[in-house]
This record gives structure tokens, C-alpha cells and sequence, in this order.
């Protein structure tokens, strides 16, 4: 008889989580999958594709209804999971409804951050996180909307782009000196920049949000220098939290996010956490390569494998507002390192590759991304890399076939 499995979300990570366990231990568990969100899983990544007009909605869902029933797996979606009884192992859902489990993973993502400042709870102040944001965001911008976006990392330069390019006109405000800063240096964001800007979006840098002003819905936003600027909508993408309070309410160890081992498994016996939610040594990745490898590592950790979780070395690898962005291992170098750079800002290209001690530690690519994953390979083997060290800034065919001859 299969055994109770229950993954508490339907996100990336546990779509990802079910094909791993289909693969590795096929109908030794019966499945169920609990989510709020009111869809089949789909690929948050592409939700400013959406947005833009790139990509339809249905066509972000990452797997099929099908697929689901195929693999014997018990889909409810929409049903908010609001108590885990660890001694009676049930998992109880908004509707009194109890599941019984013999595992459960806490795949339970993480929350988009408002900023404390007054006039946050203002109407016509928003986050972007969910599918459901876009249609509203997509509403702001038919009308033309002045929409300021505030957080110059990943999620709050894809707000803009989505929104400049669905006709609003966009303001992005950014505290930080220079955008997408955990995974940029200073060229290579300044270079982004420039791209984004000549996209239509405004950009303000060193830009700390004071308050926000409106009756009862937001006209405009203050900085702490004195700015104002005049807005009709303000979208929050300054972050993200780990959401734990399921895990907190059932005693299970949590720091900022949800606490596990090398094999995903809290401190709590048959209950295993993964993804945004998850803190592993110590890190709360909120990215999705870390998540598909911890769902790999779990996945066979219950099918009787021996795999365990070292960690990822963290890489961002995708189009950021319309331009192709890499970077991946130590990209700022650290002390000792030496740095190769190339950079074109009139073609919109700059590479960066860090080396210490003859190998390839970092890398950092705005706008020609060809060879990011080539380069990533190079930063996780620690492959020696002197006979290639000369030609390898100009791509992996030429610094190959040179290395061949």
C-alpha cells in the first residue's frame, strides 16, 4: 500500500518535487498536494512576460492537468492549509477538512514585503508576487497609469518592464546606488541601467521611501530627501519573506525561514521543508535553481537514496527587463583575485570573469549571455583553467578548439 505523502504548496518547487519522486520512486508514495494559490503550478519567473503581453497565462503553467493525474497525484488547489497536528499527523485545510500523512513537505514559498512606511495600507498600493496581480497591474496600465515600482532587484525591474511595455508610465525607485546589487557590480549594473532606461522606465537610485501621501488612495510618494513624486498606483517589490507560520504554530524549528538538514528534513520527524520557505546552513535562497536541487536531493532521500544538500553556488541567469543577465560565484572577487573585463557599453555588452588561483571563481555578463552556462560549469568543477585563461573572455568555441590545437 503506498504511503501518505502531503506537499503543503503548488508552486515551482513542488511540481518540481513530484516529477523527482515519479522518476525516483514511482508509486511508493500516494500523493497529495495542498495549495492556496487557485491554479495548477506555473512558472512565477515568467509572470512579467505576462505582464508585457509576451507570454498568455495559461501558457506559464508548468505542467498539465494530465500530468497530475497521471503520476496518481491529488491536486487541491485553492485550499489554504491552516494547521499541522504533529502528533496526530493530519494536516487540517480551510474547509475542516483533515489529511492524514505519513510524510509532509512545507513547500509554503514566501511572501512579497510591504514597506512599513505610513500610507502603505493606502488603496492603490500593491505587491507583485502571484498571477492574480497581474490582471490588476494590467488594468493600471490600459489606463496609462502613473505607476511607481519600489525595489530595483529582480522581482521590481520586471514590474516595470511588464508595466512600461503594457503602457503605463513607470517610476522605479531603488535605495541602493546601483540596481540588481547581491548579483551585479557597479559596471555591469550601471550598463543595465542605462538598457532599462531606454525602455521608457524612469530609474532613481539612492532613493529611501518615506511615506506616502493620499485620502484614502495613494497620489504620491515622498522620499526621505524631499522628492515627490506624483503617482496613481505604487507597486511594492522590495523583497520577500519565507513563509513559516504554518511550521511556527506547529513547534517546528524556525529562524528566518523554515529550518532543515542535508536531506530537507526539519527537526520535526517525517516533516520536510523546501524551496523560498526553507533555511538551509543558515541561507534562505529565494531562487528557483536551489529550489529544483534541494527537490532532487529530497526526492531521493524518500525513495531510500543517500543524496544529500551542500548547498548552491548561487548563479541569476535570465532576462531582466529585456536584456540577458548572468552572474554566478564570487563576481566583486575577492582579495587576491584578478578580474578580466570586456566591456562595449555603445553595443550594450560587458563581461566580467574573476580567477584565483587558476580558476574561474565568479563571472558577471550583461547583454551577450551565450556562454553563462558554460561559464557556471567552470566556477562549480574548479577546473583549471590556464590553458584556456587568454581566449576564454570571447566565448567556449574558440577557447575549446584553442585548447584542442
Amino acid at each position: 500500500m503506498s504511503e501518505p505523502l502531503v506537499i503543503v504548496g503548488n508552486g515551482m518547487a513542488a511540481a518540481r518535487l513530484v516529477g523527482e519522486l515519479a522518476k525516483a520512486a514511482l508509486g511508493r508514495y500516494a500523493i497529495a498536494v495542498i495549495g492556496d494559490e487557485p491554479r495548477l503550478a506555473y512558472n512565477r519567473v515568467l509572470l512579467s512576460s505576462v505582464l508585457a503581453g509576451e507570454t498568455a497565462s495559461h501558457d506559464i503553467e508548468l505542467r498539465p492537468a494530465s500530468w497530475w493525474r497521471d503520476r496518481g497525484v491529488t491536486l487541491k488547489y485553492g485550499c489554504l492549509a491552516t494547521e499541522i497536528d504533529v502528533g496526530r499527523r493530519e494536516l487540517k485545510i480551510a474547509n475542516e477538512e483533515s489529511i492524514g500523512y505519513s510524510k509532509l513537505v512545507l513547500a509554503t514559498g514566501s511572501t512579497a514585503l510591504r514597506l512599513n512606511v505610513p500610507g502603505a495600507g493606502l488603496e492603490g498600493v500593491h505587491t507583485f508576487r502571484h498571477s492574480r496581480d497581474v490582471d490588476m497591474l494590467l488594468t493600471l496600465a490600459a489606463g496609462k497609469k502613473r505607476v511607481v515600482v519600489v525595489g530595483g532587484g529582480l522581482l521590481g525591474l520586471e514590474a516595470a518592464y511588464g508595466l512600461a511595455k503594457a503602457g503605463a508610465r513607470v517610476t522605479l525607485i531603488h535605495l541602493m546606488d546601483r540596481l540588481m546589487e547581491r548579483q551585479l557590480d557597479a559596471p555591469a549594473a550601471e550598463l543595465l541601467k542605462t538598457l532599462v532606461e531606454r525602455k521608457g522606465i524612469k530609474i532613481l537610485l539612492n532613493a529611501n521611501t518615506a511615506v506616502l501621501h493620499g485620502e484614502t488612495r495613494v497620489e504620491a510618494i515622498e522620499l526621505a530627501d524631499g522628492r515627490r513624486i506624483d503617482a496613481d498606483a505604487v507597486i511594492f517589490a522590495a523583497g520577500i519573506r519565507p513563509n513559516t507560520a504554518l511550521a511556527t504554530e506547529a513547534g517546528i524549528a524556525v529562524n528566518r525561514g523554515i529550518v532543515v538538514d542535508d536531506v530537507m528534513q526539519t527537526g520535526t520527524s517525517g516533516i520536510f521543508a523546501l524551496g523560498e520557505c526553507a533555511e538551509h546552513r543558515g541561507i534562505c535562497y529565494g531562487l528557483v535553481e536551489p529550489a529544483y536541487e534541494q527537490a532532487r536531493v529530497l526526492a531521493q532521500h524518500l525513495a531510500g537514496g543517500a543524496a544529500i544538500y551542500g548547498g548552491t553556488v548561487l548563479s541569476t541567469n535570465l532576462k531582466v527587463s529585456g536584456v540577458s543577465v548572468f552572474s554566478a560565484g564570487d563576481f566583486m572577487g575577492a582579495p587576491g583575485c584578478e578580474a578580466i573585463v570586456l566591456s562595449d557599453i555603445r553595443h550594450g555588452t560587458y563581461k566580467k570573469l574573476v580567477i584565483s588561483e587558476g580558476r574561474l571563481t565568479g563571472a558577471v555578463l550583461v547583454g551577450d549571455t551565450a556562454d553563462a552556462l558554460w561559464y557556471l560549469e567552470l566556477i562549480r568543477s574548479r577546473q583549471p583553467i590556464a590553458g584556456i585563461r587568454s581566449l576564454m573572455m570571447f566565448g567556449r568555441s574558440l577557447a575549446i578548439r584553442s585548447e584542442a590545437a
